[in-house]
């Protein structure tokens, strides 16, 4: 059986509504403008998580999907000042760092790349690594 292709506005679509409507307490995304009629800018946000250095704070992001998402993953940027292995000096994301990105998955949403950016923060290599001063960004 021949599997069926999702338009990228659609999905888009779908992960809007499902982060809308079934929010979570620890990452959420947005659109960052709603003029923005081609889905393409969304904000993220990841709250730290509890027993590491991130601790307490809203990590902001923002994740680029280009023309080509769900079949490439999106850029993804901190505007939160954060020091973690997988963040270039930048804030970009550097995709060969985060598993999920490395092995792309057309089936992966931005809500989960998030969850895994949150795991990435709590991880051996990150959780006691020290962060900038809080409200910092880049």
């Amino acid at each position: 059986m021949a599997k069926v292709e999702v338009p990228r506005n659609f999905r888009l679509l779908d992960e809007l509504e499902k982060a809308e409507k079934e929010g979570r307490a620890d990452v959420s995304i947005g659109l960052e403008t709603y003029e923005d009629i081609m889905m393409s800018t969304w904000t993220g946000s990841i709250i730290g998580p509890v027993g590491t250095a991130f601790e307490g704070r809203i990590y902001q992001l923002r994740l680029f999907c280009n023309d080509k998402y769900p079949k490439q993953p999106p850029e993804i940027r901190f505007l939160s000042r954060v020091n973690m292995t997988c963040v270039l000096p930048d804030g970009r994301v550097e995709p060969r760092k985060v598993p999920i990105l490395a092995n792309w998955n057309a089936s992966v949403t931005m809500i989960k790349i998030l969850l895994d950016l949150r795991n990435e923060m709590a991880s051996p290599a990150n959780r006691k690594t020290s962060q900038p001063p809080e409200g910092m960004t880049y």
